[in-house]
């Protein structure tokens, strides 16, 4: 991957970040035609640090108020003794507060005990067109019948752990993070702007989390990987999604708040069926040969286990 290559990249993770059309998907198609390769896993997830750090500037009063607010419960005697007033039985910033970290539990479980699938079979693009277009269809039917009457406010914990949920299942390409968040969401009856502001909160901890990760890790292996372009590169990529990516949330949230996601939801099926048509063409290749060699160790692992 050379400079320009790196940017292009930075420019697609922030232009589909936040849409509900799987920016690890897009990645992923993109990293391919440019490289006839998977661009890989953690120059994926520190270009998303970009797109995070432009959550963070656009809802900096939203955050600063709910952690302010969750410190303050958490560590100040309750007002009338009772210990539940610590989270957030009182108060409803500090109790979203709590929410976001149930909601980041599913997919933080879930990175952990299958992080080895994620970085290789998940990753096959013909796994990618079925999701896409699954959630494609799944994202239309439910905006299109479900009603709009929650807002964040009135989120509870079970609903952000169903939220948590959708936004687990994004850890297979295709899904979309913001995707699962929003038609979870949608389902449970919220509006579609409330639905995508609980996406963004929620996105912080577990996006922030991959990306810290995949650096530390990057930084001792980066030599040995073809494809990484360079930290110079790669900084570079990263603050292309951040500037890029923080014009796409104020757009998206003004689109949200007008029309409805079935243009979203018919983008997701034309990716889908050019993506197969590629794939069929064999102009893609459904897996990196690395990653099918991984892919057949683990399923070998596996039969030998039982």
């Amino acid at each position: 991957m050379n400079f320009f290559q790196a940017i292009i990249l930075g420019l697609v993770q922030a232009l589909t970040e936040y849409l509900p059309v799987s920016s690890s998907a897009h990645i992923r198609i993109i990293g391919e035609l440019m490289l006839h390769t998977d661009p890989g896993a953690a120059f994926t997830a520190i270009i998303q640090l970009g797109t995070e750090l432009a959550v963070l500037l656009y809802f900096r009063r939203d955050i600063a108020r709910i952690l302010s607010h969750w410190f303050r419960c958490l560590f100040t005697r309750p007002v009338t003794g009772n210990w539940k007033e610590r989270f957030g039985t009182r108060d409803r910033d500090a109790a979203e507060g709590w929410y976001i970290i149930i909601g980041t539990i599913p997919i933080v479980v879930a990175g952990l005990l299958f992080q080895d699938a994620i970085e290789t079979t998940l990753r096959n693009l013909w796994i990618t067109v079925t999701v896409l277009i699954i959630f494609g269809v799944l994202l239309w039917v439910i905006d299109a019948k479900a009603p709009q009457k929650k807002t964040i406010r009135e989120m509870n914990w079970k609903e952000a752990l169903i939220f948590g949920i959708g936004q687990m299942l994004a850890l297979i390409p295709g899904v979309s993070r913001s995707g699962g968040t929003i038609t979870f969401g949608r389902a449970m009856g919220y509006t579609r702007e409330a639905a995508v502001r609980v996406s963004f909160l929620m996105a912080i901890p577990a996006v922030f989390g991959a990306g810290i990760l995949e650096t530390v890790k990057s930084v001792g292996s980066a030599a040995a990987d073809p494809t990484f372009p360079g930290w110079g590169a790669t900084i570079a990529a990263t603050v292309v999604s951040f500037v890029v990516g923080y014009v796409v949330i104020i757009g998206f949230l003004k689109f949200v708040s007008t029309f409805s996601y079935r243009a979203f939801a018919i983008y997701r099926i034309v990716i889908a069926v050019i993506v197969a048509i590629l794939l069929i063409a064999g102009a893609l290749q459904p897996m990196e040969q690395t990653t099918k060699t991984a892919a057949v160790e683990m399923v070998n692992t596996v039969a030998a286990i039982f």
